[in-house]
């Protein structure tokens, strides 16, 4: 068996687009690609490996023999390796050998653009097509109405290893979608979203740490069961965000780094290239073969997998030259300056691409700094991610419900103080894993008191989480009040839902859900100033709060009264702008949801009496540790 070096996919075109960073769909080129040349069938390979003296191909097909299938270069000093190999085929493992021009140095190395990998720890690649027969057409000819910001959006995240097991086994992609979406569609969520799915050598970096970025991890099955399952929650009405993570990529020899003996995918100088907090390297996206690269990434998931967004992760440590870092640790930019110009150029041509390209995909941005305009267009300045995480908020809102209620009154601003910025971007409101890991507890965890008070609290944490203005994301467990914080070697304690009280947070996650989806004033216009007006939120003695949401039509406002401690507030008097009934249409105490059933079942009568700058009021009874959220009777 030898190489024939006749064949090349690669146009004069594509090698203009790759040197200049504009060439976004290197996976048609890159990697390897069963095919017939001259009635033969086999692979094609192809490498990027500049500063390699040779290339040769290794696998079970030759005895892993690292001297008997060689690359050819490139005439045009591209630094391509390529070839085809006769008689191999699909399913056929193989990696790179590598032999450096530089000190002697060689390795082996797994296909940057492999579609698919070895089960780790296993580190080879494997010939693989993405032949796949889709059938969510009607998806996606209005993926863009879908995904647009006047529509409800409500999304769970989750980890596929550890959210449901099988015997203590992985389901895998097919698996899964049969008890994934009747759950999804109970539960109410438009979205799912999974913790990165790509490729990842350490189990525990929760795919974090990729380095397959055109593959999903083979931990759960094939490139078509992945399809599978994203194809099934289309035509079932559910949506598909990736965590994605274009920031930087862990060290394992076989993986990218020092790729070629150089290193070629990061920076050389450490205090650029290296993440103190991780022990990653971080992409050189100065180098322009690098952006496109990461940038034929984000498009391979939109165009192959019909994704409808990538979340991506870590975007503080892409923008600051100084992240996690001490003075003399980081080397300044051009100008003096913190900011990481190639990142952030990097940014904007991503999400421009992507903008251009795939309008109805999501760049979310996990950004928890206060960096200006990361959801505004590039064309004005901003970054162009279409979502930001609301960090600030759920910091804010988490350090104020775990404490006690009785403390609550000193730290009112912790809750009034997130809509002083809640329009500046588009913002998604995350309750995420980052909060039920590493000793911090879950989310029932963090809630004071006794059983009956935590549970209460819980509920009006969700209830509060719906009513404030920002799209919405749940980690997995949150819904079914897990008591202990998330393990990734597990799965979720189901069994939480022979409680009581769990049962009732299940209950009450549901209905906010379905009501959130119904009123528009939660979320046709929650991106903007018009969409939330404040009732009042200088109660700090009580710890109550109430305000307005919006929608364009005046019918469809929603008035919300919360009341943080577990003092039942009777003949509470809120100003409202109309005379009208208005009826209470959810309350958190419902013994449906495990309250203690202080409701106001009773249409309530608006009276002419001034209270809170407004004409008219209305008095209410306040379930203790409660949200009551009420609508206008007359239209």
């Amino acid at each position: 068996m030898s190489v024939n070096y006749g064949p090349s996919l690669f146009t004069d075109l594509d090698i203009y687009l790759f040197k200049a960073g504009r060439h976004f769909k290197l996976y048609e080129k890159f990697g390897s690609h069963p095919m017939e040349v001259n009635g033969q069938k086999g692979v094609y390979f192809s490498l990027w490996a500049p500063n390699a003296e040779q290339v040769y191909v290794i696998g079970d097909f030759n005895g892993w023999n690292h001297a008997s299938h060689a690359l050819m270069p490139r005439w045009d000093h591209s630094g391509i390796f390529e070839g085809f190999i006769p008689n191999m085929q699909k399913g056929d493992v193989y990696k790179y050998f590598i032999i450096s021009k530089l000190n002697g140095y060689s390795v082996e190395k797994a296909d940057p653009f492999a579609y698919r990998h070895e089960i780790a720890p296993k580190t080879a690649s494997i010939v693989w097509e993405l032949d796949y027969s889709w059938h969510d057409t009607s998806w996606m000819q209005t993926q863009t109405r879908i995904n647009n910001h006047a529509n409800a959006m409500t999304i769970y995240e989750m980890h596929i290893g550890s959210w449901k097991r099988k015997d203590g086994c992985f389901f895998n992609f097919k698996e899964l979608s049969v008890e994934l979406i009747p759950y999804l569609k109970k539960i109410g969520f438009t979205h799912v979203e999974f913790l990165p799915p790509l490729e990842h050598p350490f189990y525990g970096s929760w795919g974090y740490q990729s380095l397959g970025y055109f593959a999903p991890t083979s931990r759960y099955g094939t490139a078509q069961d992945f399809m599978y399952l994203i194809d099934m929650l289309h035509q079932n009405g559910l949506g598909v965000i990736l965590d994605w993570v274009p920031a930087h990529f862990p060290t394992d020899q076989h993986g990218l780094s020092f790729f070629d003996g150089t290193c070629l995918y990061e920076h050389q100088d450490m205090k650029k290239g290296m993440h103190p907090d991780w022990n990653t390297l971080i992409f050189n996206y100065g180098r322009k073969e690098v952006k496109s690269f990461l940038i034929s990434s984000s498009f391979f998931w939109a165009e192959k997998y019909h994704v409808d967004g990538l979340r991506s992760d870590a975007i503080s440590s892409m923008l600051y030259l100084d992240y996690s870092r001490k003075a003399g640790e980081w080397v300044p930019n051009i100008y003096g300056g913190n900011e990481n110009l190639e990142a952030i150029d990097f940014l904007r041509e991503l999400n421009k691409a992507m903008e251009e390209h795939f309008p109805g995909v999501m760049m979310i941005a996990e950004e928890s700094t206060a960096w200006p305009m990361v959801t505004h267009p590039v064309e004005v300045g901003g970054l162009g991610f279409k979502y930001k995480w609301n960090m600030g908020w759920m910091n804010d809102t988490l350090r104020y419900f775990s404490k006690d209620p009785i403390h609550r009154k000193y730290h009112h601003n912790e809750l009034a103080f997130s809509l002083w910025y809640a329009f500046s971007e588009n913002f998604i409101l995350p309750l995420s894993h980052d909060e039920v890991v590493y000793q911090k507890g879950s989310l029932l965890g963090k809630m004071p008191g006794d059983e009956w008070q935590k549970y209460a609290n819980l509920r009006l944490l969700f209830g509060y989480f719906y009513a404030h203005p920002g799209k919405k994301m749940l980690f997995m467990g949150g819904e079914i009040a897990q008591s202990y914080e998330w393990q990734h070697d597990g799965e979720l304690h189901w069994d939480n839902l022979k409680n009581h009280y769990a049962c009732g947070i299940s209950n009450w996650v549901q209905d906010l859900n379905n009501f959130y989806r119904k009123e528009r004033s939660l979320h046709e216009i929650d991106s903007y100033q018009d969409g939330f007006e404040w009732i009042d939120f200088s109660d700090c003695e009580n710890s109550v709060i109430c305000f307005l949401r919006k929608a364009k039509d005046i019918n469809d406002h929603i008035l919300i009264v919360c009341n943080f401690t577990p003092v039942c507030r009777y003949e509470y008097r809120v100003g409202v702008p109309w005379k009208e009934k208005m009826q209470e249409l959810l309350n958190s105490d419902n013994k449906k949801y495990g309250g203690s059933g202080i409701v106001n079942e009773q249409i309530q009568e608006t009276q002419d009496i001034p209270w809170h700058g407004r004409n008219h009021s209305i008095s209410l009874t306040l379930p203790p540790l409660g949200i009551s959220i009420l609508k206008r009777v007359n239209k």
